[in-house]
């Protein structure tokens, strides 16, 4: 499916991904390719260059995050952003938050990671909890994981049978679409890590004290089952990359580039939105005068 591309970002990782609308083979995507970037600002190396570009651009994305809630408090705005991260266990979705998100002014975000589901949360449709944390007027919302682990998880789980799992894909192409109708922009992306990578950052975990608080035995479990789950990642982005809320893979296993190509998604989405400060409903004169009345 072709979609309308709202910078260099935008455009290079779509072409990595799919070929005339057709999702390549994940197995087959290269994990250490970085599009859209080239070696810039003199430095010696990718790592570095990135690195720099990306706390750069810092002060770029918190002045359009400011755009987007500005807009939403003193003119009505109805936009918002609802940023989602999937990925295997260590592609790099806390180095997203930490280093990206974290960048940006916290009024406007709400960050929500998605765990396993409560008990009350059971008794409803899968989507219920979801629709209680989508983006209000001049928020950018943030799913770490989402209502997408309820058909990559039952995939490979069967913990849903088939015919169900194929009306939940249709479930969540009509709720996103109802999202974007309410003036929310979609940005889904899947931080793709090679199985050799994340050996390797689970092997570190192991070997490091400070970090076994961030393993878990399930890590393993979910790396027994990898091609059933690149299986299950290749399925749900086929079923859901629409027009209105596509899909984005990101090569992550630079951890610097996965940050810099969400960054710079963000910073082409917001862009794109074409915003500018709203203008004083007041009478700035005679607001100032009465200001410097009062000094």
């Amino acid at each position: 499916m072709e979609h309308k591309h709202s910078g260099p970002f935008h455009q290079a990782l779509r072409e990595f991904a799919f070929d005339q609308g057709s999702l390549r083979a994940l197995e087959a995507l290269d994990c250490r390719a970085t599009p859209a970037f080239a070696v810039a600002y003199g430095a010696t190396s990718k790592k570095q260059a990135g690195t720099q570009r990306v706390a750069g651009d810092v002060d770029r994305l918190e002045e359009l995050q400011t755009l987007l809630f500005a807009n939403a408090e003193a003119a009505g705005s109805r936009r918002s952003v609802l940023l989602i991260v999937q990925g295997m266990d260590t592609s790099g979705k806390g180095g997203v938050t930490k280093h990206v998100v974290g960048s940006m002014n916290p009024q406007g975000i709400h960050q929500v990671g998605f765990k396993k589901p409560t008990p009350e949360e059971l008794q409803h449709d899968f989507l219920w909890r979801i629709r209680h944390h989508t983006p209000k007027h001049g928020e950018i919302a943030v799913f770490d994981r989402s209502h997408y682990e309820d058909v990559l998880v039952h995939r490979v789980e069967g913990l849903t049978p088939p015919a169900r799992l194929q009306r939940r894909y249709g479930a969540i192409r009509q709720f996103e679409q109802d999202l974007v109708g309410n003036g929310t922009v979609i940005l889904k992306v899947m931080l793709h890590i090679s199985r050799e990578e994340q050996y390797q950052r689970l092997s570190e975990r192991l070997d490091d004290p400070t970090k076994h608080w961030k393993f878990t035995p399930a890590d393993v479990d979910a790396r027994e089952r990898w091609d059933a789950y690149m299986e299950a990642h290749r399925i749900a982005i086929e079923e859901t990359d629409t027009e209105d809320a596509p899909w984005f893979v990101i090569p992550a296993d630079r951890k610097w580039y996965a940050r810099l190509a969400v960054q710079q998604l963000l910073i082409e989405t917001l862009a794109s939105l074409d915003l500018t400060y709203p203008p004083a409903t007041f009478d700035i004169a005679e607001q100032r005068r009465r200001l410097d009345a009062s000094r």
